[in-house]
């Protein structure tokens, strides 16, 4: 780690990039550590008309998609009560990451919530419930045990909602046997393919359709407190099943050692290395740095306080540096923290931005989530959105002088090249556009 740039590195790397009215770290390992040790801050609550509950509560968003339905039908042009809700939380949440002073860790919220994907497209279930979901299910567990954080996370009604969990009945369940309802296998086979294991450790379709059914009877209560998940006896599986040879009776508790079985299996600890060491080192991660983040999984029985601790410390971390290309989200949560942006005032102008460039919060296409590789964010018309855009925010911010803003926001990790060319623009929205557009500024 060079000692001159590494403070930069740290803003960039591990954090949401530099800020022109903070000072880079004195000292880059101690200012993550401390990230991590600090208790979590939740973004507040925002801005809503009168009736609102707590930020991001499940009963809130019950309450709103109740409202919602109590409407229909809609008038054309009617704002739908639940979408609003939605973008003002996920607006909320854009401008806390603009603001935040513990960048790192918003970083690891946002890589988790990713790894659990659970997406608006799935409709308004999943909508009612998704900001509950991100501040409850994924930020208290970011710095716990990642068995913790699965339990928490799959017996949420938004996954459960998400991943069709109510619709899956026991065929030989007491309303299985009369409704003639059966399995659905949806949560299943994306715990053992995305959240756990993956498929390379060997796991069989007999295995996806025995872990269903342990998982029969898990639904959601969204009409009648106490609101969120409920398993319903009637509506399990019984019997005991076999899940990659290993054993689980009947009834909720097993459904919950098996989800503990699959936090802690090597192969779990196998995929989570990958997927964090290709996030913050590198798209094609050098099996060094997998290995070593695999051996604090095994070695602390999954402490995500250990692994955050020790990503930092991995030296192919910080060699050589803007090695990643920065996924739309990042990218434009970096610039308008380049530009000294204020998150509250421009939360709902990022939140348009990430639906122009292709990669809008919360609402990835698909349970894998949003791609974490260069491949998936190049090409002309991407590009060209992104040029486009940095001129559109360039324009708000005219009165920087922009040789400070390139000082700040990138310092000795800006080329000869990209100094000469904000120094010799004509204009201070040009400066800007070029400083935000350039190759150094794309990467972390």
């Amino acid at each position: 780690m060079s000692s001159a740039a590494s403070p930069l590195q740290a803003e960039i790397r591990f954090g949401l990039g530099l800020r022109p009215d903070r000072p880079p770290p004195a000292d880059p390992l101690a200012w993550l550590d401390a990230q991590l040790e600090a208790p979590d801050r939740a973004p507040p609550a925002p801005p809503a008309p009168p009736g609102r509950s707590t930020p991001g509560d499940l009963a809130e968003g019950y309450r709103i998609w109740a409202e919602q339905d109590a409407m229909r039908p809609f008038e054309p042009g009617q704002k739908r009560p639940l979408e609003l809700y939605f973008v003002d939380e996920a607006s909320t949440a854009l401008g806390w990451r603009i603001d935040s002073e513990a960048p790192y860790r918003e970083r690891l919220v946002a890589f988790w919530t990713n790894h659990f994907t659970v997406s608006k497209r799935g409709g308004t279930g999943v909508t009612a419930a998704l900001p509950d979901f991100v501040r409850h299910a994924i930020r208290p567990h970011v710095t716990g045990r990642f068995t913790e954080m699965l339990l928490a996370v799959e017996r949420h009604p938004a996954m459960l909602s998400y991943l069709n969990q109510n619709s899956s009945v026991g065929p030989n369940s007491r309303f299985g046997r009369r409704s003639g309802r059966g399995l659905n296998e949806n949560l299943a086979r994306e715990i053992l393919e995305l959240h756990t294991v993956s498929p390379a450790s060997g796991y069989t379709q007999a295995d996806v359709t025995a872990f269903a059914r342990l998982l029969t009877g898990w639904g959601v209560q969204r009409n009648r407190e106490p609101f969120g998940a409920v398993f319903r006896v009637a509506n399990h599986e019984p019997g005991a099943k076999t899940l990659m040879g290993r054993r689980f009776e009947e009834g909720e508790a097993a459904s919950e050692a098996a989800l503990r079985f699959l936090a802690e299996h090597p192969a779990t600890h196998r995929h989570l290395a990958v997927k964090l060491a290709r996030h913050f080192v590198a798209d094609d991660p050098p099996p060094a740095a997998v290995a070593r983040i695999e051996a604090v999984l095994r070695d602390t029985g999954g402490d995500l306080l250990a692994v955050s601790r020790a990503l930092p410390r991995l030296p192919e971390a910080w060699a050589p540096p803007l090695g990643k290309l920065r996924a739309p989200q990042d990218y434009i949560v970096a610039a308008l923290r380049a530009c000294g942006a204020e998150g509250e005032r421009l939360a709902r102008f990022a939140f348009g931005a990430c639906h122009a460039l292709n990669q809008p919060l919360w609402v990835a296409p698909q349970p894998n989530g949003w791609p974490d590789l260069a491949s998936a964010w190049l090409g002309p018309e991407p590009l060209l959105r992104r040029l486009d855009w940095s001129y559109d925010l360039a324009g708000r911010f005219t009165r920087a002088e922009p040789m400070a803003l390139l000082e700040a926001a990138l310092g000795l990790l800006a080329s000869a090249e990209t100094r000469a060319a904000v120094r010799r623009a004509g204009a201070p929205r040009d400066a800007i556009a070029l400083l935000l557009a350039s190759p150094e500024f794309q990467r972390r």
